[in-house]
């Protein structure tokens, strides 16, 4: 039988990438928490990580506990909240796109709070690769992220496509649709996080635009405030809006994108979609999609 303190090491050393983290975490010492990884290796009789200088990474075997672990652990918290008249509190670990907007996420906290919710929510944003891969690993419970084709176990909220971001006061503003040509002389904003980045750099230099980059940035907030001052124009999905910024399709760039959310396969997906938490997430999209 597992003792479910050889979970917790192993569930810690998942989650903080480290040993000497993981046993912080647990409040042991890190060759207390070493010896409770290879007993438990050793009652599994695979090892659970691969361990370099730098990291630790998990084996096929580890990814495999990894769901497992969780689903156990979240049953030990379900045991323990439901004694007679303790509270129930519910906890949420959701990856968030960086390429969705803020707007989103503020109005499904703020419903939250309204609404006296006392779920915990923990927000870990990142760019697709790296949601995917918290995803799969069992550190994310579900993800607001980009949905593949492949993809199982997710929730489509919305298609969109991309266009040209440019001042209301842009010569071009007043036009249906942009061609590239026409943006010869203007400069352009990298939306450094963009998951097109690529594809767009492509899209203009097949057409002869190289433009001067007078930005670099992370932040879609921060861009969308640069192309509202007039600094520049930019690539970036429709969803997006600001004073002073209007959006405009950008004639053959037509990338698109689903946007909806992905679930752990150690958590109860059906049980999620139906808790007041995803559905206030859910619901804050949906408002804001046609906004």
């Amino acid at each position: 039988m597992i003792d479910r303190y050889l979970l917790r090491y192993f569930l810690a050393v998942v989650d903080h990438g480290n040993f000497s983290r993981a046993a912080a975490a647990c409040n042991v010492s890190q060759p207390t928490l070493s010896v409770g990884i290879a007993k438990l290796e050793a009652m599994l009789s695979h090892p659970l990580f691969l361990r370099t200088n730098r990291r630790v990474e998990l084996t096929e075997a580890g990814a495999r506990l990894a769901g497992h672990a969780r689903a156990i652990e979240a049953g030990f918290a379900a045991a323990e909240r439901d004694v007679p008249g303790a509270a129930e509190r519910r906890s949420l670990r959701l990856g968030v796109l960086s390429t969705v907007p803020g707007r989103w996420i503020e109005a499904w906290l703020g419903a939250l709070h309204a609404s006296g919710s006392s779920d915990r929510v923990e927000i870990v944003e990142g760019k697709d690769s790296v949601l995917r891969e918290r995803l799969a690993r069992g550190r994310l419970d579900a993800a607001l992220m980009i949905l593949r084709e492949h993809d199982d176990r997710h929730q489509p909220l919305l298609t969109e496509g991309y266009g040209l971001a440019l001042p209301a006061t842009h010569p071009l503003a007043g036009g249906s649709t942009i061609r590239a040509e026409d943006l010869v002389n203007d400069p352009m904003i990298v939306r450094r996080h963009c998951e097109l980045l690529s594809e767009t750099s492509r899209f203009f230099t097949a057409r002869g635009v190289r433009p001067f980059f007078p930005a670099r940035t992370n932040s879609d907030d921060r861009a969308m405030g640069y192309v509202a001052a007039g600094l520049a124009v930019t690539v970036m999905p429709d969803c997006f809006r600001h004073p002073g910024m209007i959006r405009r399709p950008l004639d053959g760039f037509g990338f698109s994108r689903t946007i909806g959310l992905a679930y752990a396969r150690h958590v109860d997906a059906a049980a999620l979609r139906e808790g007041p938490t995803i559905a206030a997430l859910v619901a804050a999209i949906e408002a804001g999609a046609v906004s």
